[in-house]
């Protein structure tokens, strides 16, 4: 069974920075993309970032390019969000999300974690 948990959310001020871990278990990590998303409240889910299987391939949307960084580590089975430069516009719940194929669509994605809340303040 899969199971994706991410943590590391909470409140902080803007212009600050934050790091989303999510910890994968019941897949086979190295094989999977592995993707962010966020939803703020009355707004559909959207992407954030998405990263291939080693690493060395990112994507991310406009709103976040320069500001956010995602990685992965393979041996822990665990792929990071570090957010810099937070804005209240960040404010949002976060998912982590695996795929087998790469994309940036929310029903590209077979399973979800259960989200983490970031709230930046102003």
């Amino acid at each position: 069974q899969v199971q994706l948990v991410e943590s590391g959310g909470g409140l902080v001020q803007a212009g600050g920075s934050l790091k989303l871990s999510c910890a994968a278990s019941g897949l086979r990590f190295n094989r999977y993309y592995m993707a962010w998303f966020r939803q703020a409240p009355g707004k559909e889910r959207a992407f954030v970032a998405v990263i291939g299987w080693s690493g060395g391939s990112t994507f991310y949307a406009d709103s976040v390019e320069g500001r956010f960084t995602i990685s992965r580590d393979n041996a822990k089975n665990t792929v990071f969000l570090q957010m810099n430069s937070l804005k209240p516009e960040d404010t949002a719940v976060y998912y982590c999300a695996t795929s087998g194929t790469w994309g940036t669509l929310a029903n590209n994605y077979n399973y979800w974690g259960q989200g983490t809340q970031v709230t930046v303040s102003s």
